[in-house]
């Protein structure tokens, strides 16, 4: 069994609230969820409106399909326009950890 990991920091764009924030980070997590089956959440940034960590973990029985859901949810984060990808923190965990 291998589990992955991914943490996402996010600079949003123009966003005034924590209302505002909500309705952009939402989105980009239930969309993860949606085509990737992770288990995702907001888990820093959430007393700022204009920053946001998002945390994101998948288990596989093999590192190939692990790192290729790893690498197809980073790039739909990245790929989104309302939000600048500032840092992504990968870890992988396998049995020998």
């Amino acid at each position: 069994m291998y589990v992955g990991t991914l943490s996402f920091d996010l600079l949003l764009g123009d966003v005034r609230s924590l209302k505002e924030k909500r309705s952009v980070v939402r989105p980009i997590v239930a969309e993860l969820q949606r085509k990737f089956a992770v288990s995702v959440a907001e888990v820093d940034h959430m007393d700022l409106h204009r920053r946001a960590g998002i945390g994101l973990a998948v288990v596989s029985g093999d590192t190939v399909h692990l790192t290729d859901v790893l690498d197809r949810c980073e790039r739909l984060v990245a790929g989104r326009p309302e939000v600048e990808l500032l840092s992504v923190r990968r870890r992988l965990h396998g049995e020998d950890d």
